[in-house]
């Protein structure tokens, strides 16, 4: 199944930061944060302005991005899990040097 989100929404494929153990401790997944990081898999056309133009997006189909905590709706799509958001509820676009 694809997606095709909406005005200023995006999908997102959340990233699980690199697992450290430290000391033998093992953190169980219940106890563990939420990731804030992700990348972009599909991007909406864009929000309209109050004249009716489309404004175009500023993330692109394959950026990584960080976003809120708690940002996003999640849901389940053939057995992957992603979020949709609002563009606005994207903090940043991870630029590789």
């Amino acid at each position: 199944m694809q997606l095709k989100p909406l005005a200023d929404r995006v999908v997102v494929k959340p990233i699980e930061p690199a697992e450290v153990k430290k000391g033998g401790i093992i953190i169980p997944d219940t106890a563990k944060e939420k990731p804030m990081e992700g990348e972009i898999i599909e991007v909406g056309s864009g929000r309209k302005s109050d004249d009716g133009k489309v404004l175009p997006m500023e993330v692109n189909k394959g950026d990584r991005i960080l976003y809120g905590k708690y940002s996003g709706t999640e849901i389940s799509v053939d057995g992957e899990e992603l979020l949709i958001m609002r563009e606005s509820d994207i903090f940043a676009i991870i630029q590789n040097a």
